[in-house]
């Protein structure tokens, strides 16, 4: 089995639109927060939700490559080439058919749909976009991705709701493992802070509808009311070791574990005793060689919702039994929201950036203690080295997903 480390980074996210940039945030405990501004919520219950502010496609792509690409794409092309040019590939000494890409999207986009049906309410079917289709279909993120970067292997796109991130990492690391590929660029995106994903998201009664930022997103908390949408993408490069180390790449990290494992339960709530997440947390550590006790840290799925944050409480006591209480447990969607597709992507990196610093995040807005959820949510910022970080995505569907990341040393 081959080893997988990860060689790049690239995000846009609500908190900042380079690695860099979010990283700063999450350290001065800033988080991205405020009205939606995509359009107009008289009429919505929903007022907040987590924007990119100041992104401008332009700074990442040629004026007609951005024009053939909807806001889902236009994020991940952006990350991707962070992740791209801070690996450092010098393409006429790789080949292109051994750099794949695995770059999923939860929902492709929601805004061309809407444009359509109003001009065909409007002005007749004649008169909808003939790039309609391409520009609305998820898998057109890792399309434009591998247009964009040159990569002729494997392309992906991997759909599992909010754990679309993590599995589109993990099914890279697999490939790498076996071979299919050498390199892979590898993450998730979305762009759903529109009319309509807001209003699905209300009638399910998931969204928070708060209208204080500094209280909308607060995963376990007792106070907590549902996510806050994100919208943004992440990325990394993942590479076969002996590959990077041939070409004297820089490493930030190195993957070791992937669980992943269904539910078979209900279409939107995890299964309450978190048998199903706490399966794919053990098979993530088991394929690492990593003992439940020497794990001190995870990146919690941690949505801020009443289910999702009880039942993934519960999945950790499930595993770790009375070591769940040695753990830290942060969730980075208290900065960012919920960015659905790209969520377990940003948290990965957050994740890496941890390992890299010794600095596990707080959880923002953490105040008053639930009852069962009684574990340490990190409610301030730590300085301690970490080994490990286990990262955990939930989907609707019954989706669950971790990923083992190993702190890098030589």
């Amino acid at each position: 089995m081959r080893r997988v480390v990860v060689t790049g980074m690239g995000a846009v996210t609500p908190a900042g639109l380079s690695v860099e940039e979010f990283w700063k945030s999450v350290k001065e405990g800033k988080h991205g927060f405020a009205p939606i501004t995509h359009f107009d919520t008289e009429k919505y219950k929903v007022k907040l939700a987590a924007e990119l502010k100041g992104f401008d496609p332009k700074n990442y792509m040629d004026f007609k490559s951005a024009k053939r690409m909807e806001a889902f794409c236009q994020y991940a092309v952006a990350a991707a080439k962070e992740a791209f040019e801070q690996a450092g590939f010098d393409m006429e000494k790789e080949d292109a058919c051994r750099m794949g890409c695995s770059v999923g999207c939860g929902i492709g986009s929601l805004q061309i749909v809407e444009n359509a049906v109003r001009t065909i309410d409007n002005r007749g079917i004649g008169r909808v976009n003939p790039l309609m289709v391409p520009l609305m279909i998820s898998n057109m993120a890792a399309g434009n991705v591998s247009i964009q970067l040159g990569l002729k292997g494997k392309s992906l796109n991997v759909v599992t709701a909010c754990a679309t991130g993590s599995h589109s990492i993990g099914e890279a690391y697999r490939s790498i493992q076996y071979g299919d590929a050498d390199v892979m660029l590898a993450g998730g995106t979305e762009s759903s802070i529109c009319e309509t994903g807001i209003g699905g998201f209300q009638a399910l009664t998931t969204l928070s509808t708060s209208t204080n930022p500094d209280r909308c997103s607060i995963p376990f908390d007792k106070e907590r009311g549902g996510f806050v949408m994100g919208e943004g993408a992440g990325v990394v490069v993942l590479e076969e070791l002996e590959h990077a180390r041939k070409r004297g790449a820089k490493i930030y990290a190195e993957l070791v574990g992937y669980g992943a494992t269904s539910d078979a339960h209900h279409i939107t709530a995890p299964a309450d005793d978190g048998e199903g997440a706490a399966r794919a947390m053990g098979m993530a550590l088991q394929e690492g060689g990593v003992a439940k006790e020497e794990l001190t840290y995870i990146n919690a799925h941690g949505t801020s919702t009443h289910h999702n944050d009880l039942f993934e409480t519960r999945a950790i006591k499930k595993l770790f039994g009375e070591h769940a209480y040695n753990l830290k447990i942060n969730s980075t969607k208290s900065i960012v929201g919920h960015m659905l597709g790209a969520a377990g992507a940003v948290e990965f990196i957050a994740c890496i950036k941890q390992l890299q610093e010794g600095y596990i995040h707080p959880t923002l807005g953490y105040r008053e203690r639930d009852e069962e959820l009684d574990l340490n949510y990190v409610p301030q910022g730590v300085r301690e080295e970490i080994p490990y970080a286990l990262s955990n995505s939930l989907g609707f569907g019954g989706h669950n997903a971790s990923l083992l990341l190993k702190k890098w040393e030589e």
